[in-house]
């Protein structure tokens, strides 16, 4: 039986998600594959490595830094998130929040991130061979959100966030040879996609890539599609799905340290509601 675990994008909301993953550690929950998707993938770094409550840390506690996300950094940078100030000096050996790449280059875990090719609007599957210590360019580019983000380079290609092509890589997971899958998402029981806001402004500010343009146009379809996916396997038994229980008044931009907290106590609280029925799932004594 092979084990998997998603873990979706989704900027600040991704706290809740941040703490079923801690629980997890706590009760020393491993799987034999794990996918993240933008800021989720992130959060599988530090699970990976064993370190909890870091990812509490930097929704709840670093956020409120301009350099972290702000329309300051937009303009002087091109980028509402820091993606340089958070995964290249806070997330470095001698940063102030390191994360502790030894600890992931050990795990045994099949880790993978998501991101899409900004010339093609396809996702592209990164996993650890695409990291090394003080260099987590894989995960910037899964959390490069088109508009909102410059695009991320590298070895003659342009990356965007791994959400705009794959939000929920169910089928990646299905062809990894996962017969179950937990997922973690970031949205409330009863979500449904809208089309993409704003378009005008990605429209323009992403016209080198239209099928980037294309796919934002999309995003909504495609997301649906794999959502119903989701729900059909776990009615099969294959799926455990970790939606909000409820919802919470939350953005992807949001810096209200309260609100984030609550976001990250509503996934303890939703852990615990939902312990027996994971265990069951995941066949543990």
């Amino acid at each position: 039986m092979k084990y998997g675990l998603i873990v979706e994008g989704g900027g600040m909301k991704c706290a809740y998600g941040a703490a079923i993953l801690d629980r997890f550690l706590d009760e020393k929950i491993s799987f034999d594959y794990c996918i993240g998707i933008s800021a989720g993938s992130a959060n599988l770094a530090s699970f990976l490595a064993g370190q909890r409550d870091r990812n509490r840390r930097y929704y709840v506690e670093h956020s409120d830094d301009p350099r972290y996300l702000s329309l300051r950094n937009y303009f002087k940078t091109g980028s509402l998130f820091g993606l340089d100030y958070i995964y290249s000096y806070m997330t470095n050996s001698d940063g102030p929040d390191p994360l502790d790449f030894p600890a992931l280059q050990r795990d045994n875990t099949e880790y993978e991130i998501v991101t899409t090719d900004g010339a093609t609007g396809k996702p592209v599957y990164l996993n650890k061979s695409h990291m090394v210590q003080d260099d987590y360019w894989a995960v910037k580019a899964s959390c490069a959100l088109p508009a909102a983000c410059k695009p991320v380079k590298h070895d003659g290609f342009t990356f965007f966030d791994g959400g705009v092509s794959d939000s929920l890589p169910i089928e990646r997971a299905l062809e990894k040879g996962c017969d179950k899958v937990v997922v973690v998402m970031s949205k409330p029981k009863g979500y449904v996609k809208k089309p993409q806001g704003g378009r005008w402004f990605y429209k323009i500010a992403c016209r080198k890539y239209p099928a980037i343009v294309n796919a934002l146009d999309n995003r909504h379809i495609m997301y649906s599609r794999e959502l119903n996916r989701l729900y059909e396997l776990e009615k099969e038994g294959k799926v455990f799905l970790y939606m909000m229980s409820r919802d919470i008044d939350i953005s992807v931009y949001t810096k209200d340290k309260a609100i984030i907290q609550s976001v990250y106590d509503l996934g303890l609280e939703d852990y615990e509601t939902l312990r027996p029925e994971l265990h069951r799932f995941l066949d543990i004594e």
